[in-house]
């Protein structure tokens, strides 16, 4: 296996610089010629900016703003970031060790950069805020999710840890708070098809092989409310969210499900009702058996009123 050419630029607020392959074919002059045509998005002006303080290099260095175009080459440079709002609520460490950071993720935070989620996503602090530059996931949770996120730190085990994960060789366990009904005859396994397509924003159920497991069981219950453990088998995008709206108990502070509601980037509020709480393994370098429990518990359950009021400190478990 070939190995990774590493940038010649180095991380920038934990990000790795943008890496731009130049084809062995084209008939532009200049590599900025090629920029201007490769980058729409990308003012002509903000890319003689960079040529010309420096800010896009091959191996060699800087690229001078007339230099001629290098057929089968590479540049790299580091992206303009978009502007974005804090998630103002802490990221908890859960447990560390040599090879592997486990965390609890706080919602409205996602896992990694994405879209317009990237100084403001969990890896991106995690690698800033411990000074762990080579940080990465070994899996994801949806940004309205709260809970457990095992993370690895040693470039040699990811293919370990992620693959543990990829192999559905993790049990997961999750909490939920959704409405009551007595009717409902609970504890069940829920098997479906479950799809999701580019450009469409919800996941949604099909007929045809089931390729989507959940266990719900039901904990507790008071005033009107069901505190809910959900044991997915597999992980299909928004599976337990369908499920549990499947159920006729969509999952409180849901914005896609029973209904598609749009909400500003900047509110807080009515946090999605999900946690993942707990992880366990069998540990695939040690063969060890591991298991990470939340500090975290669900506001809507511990502090209804405060909950539906708007945003606050997120609670913890006393452990």
């Amino acid at each position: 296996m070939r190995r990774r050419q590493k940038p010649p630029l180095p991380k920038r607020h934990g990000l790795d610089p943008a890496r731009l392959r130049l084809p062995e074919e084209g008939s532009w002059a200049t590599i900025r010629d090629h920029l201007v045509e490769r980058l729409p998005r990308v003012a002509p002006e903000r890319i003689d900016e960079l040529l010309a303080a420096g800010g896009i290099v091959d191996m060699d260095g800087p690229i001078a703003p007339d230099a001629p175009y290098a057929p089968g080459g590479a540049v790299w440079f580091h992206r303009d970031l978009p502007t974005e709002t804090e998630v103002p609520f802490e990221i908890t460490v859960v447990h560390r060790d040599e090879d592997l950071l486990v965390v609890d993720k706080p919602h409205f935070l996602s896992t990694i950069p994405r879209g317009s989620h990237i100084l403001q996503t969990a890896l991106v602090r995690l690698r800033r805020d411990l000074d762990l530059p080579d940080l990465v996931p070994a899996h994801r949770l949806d940004r309205a999710t709260a809970g457990l996120v095992l993370f690895v730190i040693t470039p040699a085990r990811r293919g370990a840890y992620q693959k543990l994960f990829g192999e559905r060789r993790v049990r997961k366990e999750y909490e939920a708070i959704a409405p009551y009904r007595p009717e409902l005859t609970l504890p069940r396994t829920i098997n479906s098809r479950i799809i999701k397509e580019r450009n469409i924003i919800r996941a949604f159920e099909t007929p045809g092989e089931p390729n989507a497991e959940t266990h719900v069981e039901l904990l507790d219950h008071r005033d009107g409310l069901g505190r809910y453990r959900l044991r997915p088998h597999t992980g299909r995008t928004h599976q337990l969210r369908i499920h549990m709206n499947g159920l006729g108990i969509p999952i409180l502070g849901d914005d896609f499900f029973p209904e598609l509601t749009e909400r500003p980037i900047e509110d807080f509020t009515r946090p999605l009702q999900l946690l993942a709480a707990t992880l366990e393994f069998t540990d695939p370098v040690t063969g060890a058996d591991r298991r990470f429990d939340t500090t975290r518990t669900l506001q809507a359950w511990t502090d209804p009123a405060g909950w539906a009021a708007g945003p606050s400190p997120e609670p913890h478990r006393d452990n």
